[in-house]
């Protein structure tokens, strides 16, 4: 499987060959909405939290004696019948959200929709991308050569993580940035178009294919 290369002008500079072991799996769209499902709830800040009548201040003094007042028997203000008590049954920010999936079905589901982005038309492979003076113009410039829509969120993947190109993309908007070993399906779907820099299928391959 071949498919074309460009220079940061834009412009086609020859084929490359694509592995298979990447870009050649076929479509399994119920594996692919379980790994996920899986990562977005694993990736799932737990913010929402309530404190029970452990964590509430004050309550140290029994606020009435047991008998003899003519009303209910009470232990603590902190008890969550009164009003400022803890919270019974509320959100608690040690719930654990994440879902265990097996990495080979994660694996599979990561190159699954790859190669469904590459027979779409929506991978793209850049022969290198080095802005090696951080200018975030320059790198605006990079992508508008390229065969994409700017306004349709796009995911670099880079071989590996180049410091001053990180800068130069990592405020444009509908840009995401990865290195091609910490890619994942959410990120795949999550953006329309991919830009392959550099040997950035050789790590895949390497990383993803073959285990």
């Amino acid at each position: 499987m071949e498919t074309k290369v460009y220079n940061q002008e834009g412009k086609e500079v020859g084929t490359k060959k694509v592995s298979e072991k990447v870009f050649g799996f076929s479509w399994n769209a119920d594996l692919v909405r379980q790994v996920f499902l899986s990562e977005r709830a694993t990736d799932r800040r737990n913010i929402a939290h309530t404190k029970d009548r452990r964590e509430v201040s004050g309550g140290g003094k029994k606020p009435w004696q047991q008998k003899g007042t003519g009303r209910a028997r009470h232990g603590s203000i902190r008890s969550p019948i009164w009003i400022g008590g803890g919270i019974s049954h509320g959100p608690r920010n040690d719930r654990d959200y994440s879902e265990k999936i097996n990495k080979k079905a994660r694996r599979k589901a990561l190159l699954t929709v790859l190669s469904q982005k590459l027979r779409d038309n929506e991978v793209f492979f850049l022969e290198d991308l080095k802005i090696s003076d951080a200018k975030t113009k320059k790198a605006k410039e990079i992508l508008k050569n390229m065969p994409i829509d700017l306004k349709s969120s796009t995911l670099v993947v880079l071989p590996e993580k180049d410091e001053a190109t990180w800068r130069a993309l990592r405020n444009i908007k509908n840009i995401s940035l990865t290195e091609a070993r910490n890619l994942n399906t959410s990120e795949l779907l999550s953006n329309k178009y991919v830009l392959m820099a550099g040997n950035s299928g050789e790590v895949l391959e390497k990383t993803f294919a073959g285990k």
